[in-house]
């Protein structure tokens, strides 16, 4: 199968159930964020920047159980913010897989492995001694960690920790491959994390999958190259869609980096060509996203938008009427379907109904109005999707991971062209061109982590910047 059976058997057994009810509207994965603190500045997301004033803010444990138990999603998609942040999210996960959820961990991965030793310390046992060997043998794990999960003291081995489930995922965001993923999250080394914590789950026996989000200046072909790659790792499957332009982000893009969205994210016209393979890729790879979904990013059919399918809960409250457009903020699930006219948003027979929607195909909004077609052909593609064979894993090569690692790892890092300006010796080539360079600049973050690019402290690149300036080797605008 290409999907576990029991998860598959559980989301269709509870859209059978509403179905015969006829219930008109009912939910299907929550989007739950607990908080919208981020240790990442990604170029393209808007959540720090919408919610500024609630950066510190989280909600309380005891009220996101509540939420999920209000709209009974079957799945919930744990993100924010950062959500390995969260000071409760092991007995978050805990409380959900206690009331039968699927359970995503959205995560840029870059505090998996901490969360993953954890578990280790908290369970180790001679049996796990070979694991914890090969981790060390991988790099994955430090001489020095390995005998701390040995040597764990009771404090340590009493911690509620995420362990290993077929009833939740890692959901890691890969966003291309080292140089384009780097780029976007706005740090350098991201991506070589993200692989360190996906082999280190894979080995534990997690369950992995990622996230990727399509942007205009995206390269279809390294797309390709990375689902070949994140195969060769066993990872259990992928979500993918289109960069849309939604108005926190734009704020964010036009404010903070002086960059017009325009350039950055995709119209309709362009998804469509950028997702032109994606029924090839959902046969070689294990897309997750229905077929029906699938033609649709490929501009072979139209759908209506479902966003109340996937509802959001933050902070705030019930944010309507989606995921990435905010008019309000509701105290309940069901006072948001009842008093938000859906009738009002989303793309019927190609016209936006508002005009935010016009490029929309995000995957919050339309892949649940694949899954929800009432359509006999639709519900058979589906059923035939879900349970037939998984594909292959790509056949690891050295040559694959030479394409993977493409950015900082072979000096093609942010920082490489100002190494380059000071050191000429070591060779180095810019991630940026001139230009790029010049601009590229970061707003405070809330928790500035040693100077690397997107923390929101640029004292490294600052003082980089102020040696090439010294040498007379560039001119920039700080100047």
């Amino acid at each position: 199968m290409r999907f576990p059976l029991a998860l598959t058997v559980k989301i269709a057994r509870h859209i059978v159930k509403h179905k015969l009810a006829k219930t008109p509207k009912f939910a299907m994965v929550l989007q739950l964020e607990p908080l919208h603190t981020c240790n990442l500045t990604c170029t393209g997301c808007g959540r720090i920047r919408e919610y500024s004033t609630n950066l510190k803010d989280m909600v309380p444990l005891e009220q996101c159980l509540a939420a999920a138990q209000d709209c009974d999603a079957p799945m919930v998609s744990v993100c924010g913010g950062e959500p390995l942040i969260y000071p409760k999210i092991e007995e978050l996960v805990a409380g959900l897989r206690a009331q039968g959820r699927i359970i995503y961990i959205c995560t840029n991965g870059v505090f998996m492995r901490k969360k993953m030793r954890d578990y280790m310390a908290a369970n180790f046992s001679p049996a796990m001694e070979p694991q914890l060997q090969k981790l060390v043998a991988e790099n994955l794990v430090t001489e020095k960690e390995s005998n701390q999960i040995r040597n764990a003291d009771e404090a340590a081995r009493k911690k509620v920790t995420i362990s290993p489930s077929k009833w939740h995922y890692w959901n890691v965001h890969v966003d291309g491959l080292e140089h384009t993923h780097d780029l976007i999250v706005e740090r350098e080394g991201v991506f070589k994390e993200c692989v360190a914590a996906i082999k280190m789950a894979k080995i534990l026996g997690y369950q992995c999958a990622t996230n990727t989000t399509v942007y205009r200046e995206t390269d279809v072909q390294e797309i390709e190259d990375m689902f070949k790659y994140l195969s060769s790792l066993d990872v259990d499957g992928h979500t993918i869609s289109p960069g849309y332009d939604y108005d926190a982000a734009k704020k964010d893009m036009v404010k903070r980096l002086g960059r017009d969205p325009k350039e950055f994210f995709l119209t309709r016209d362009m998804t469509r060509a950028k997702f032109a393979k994606i029924e090839q890729w959902g046969k070689a790879f294990t897309i997750f996203g229905t077929p029906v979904y699938q033609e649709f990013l490929a501009g072979k059919r139209e759908l209506t938008c479902t966003a109340w399918a996937i509802p959001t809960y933050n902070v705030k409250g019930w944010k309507a009427p989606c995921y990435l457009m905010t008019d309000g903020h509701y105290p309940t699930y069901g006072e948001m379907l009842g008093k938000v006219n859906w009738e009002k948003y989303g793309v019927v027979n190609g016209v936006a109904r508002d005009p935010r929607c016009e490029h929309c195909m995000v995957h919050c909004g339309y892949d649940p109005s694949g899954a929800l077609s009432n359509k006999p052909r639709d519900t058979w593609i589906n059923m035939r999707y879900n349970f037939g064979a998984k594909p292959k894993a790509y056949p690891a090569s050295i040559e694959l991971e030479k394409r993977a690692f493409n950015g900082v790892t072979i000096g093609k890092g942010h920082l490489a062209q100002a190494k380059a300006a000071i050191n000429p010796a070591a060779n180095a080539r810019g991630a940026f061109s001139r230009k790029e360079v010049e601009d590229h600049t970061h707003a405070p973050a809330p928790a500035a982590t040693g100077g690397a690019c997107g923390t929101g402290d640029t004292s490294q690149r600052d003082d980089l910047l102020a040696k090439i300036k010294a040498n007379g080797t560039v001119t920039t605008k700080a100047e």
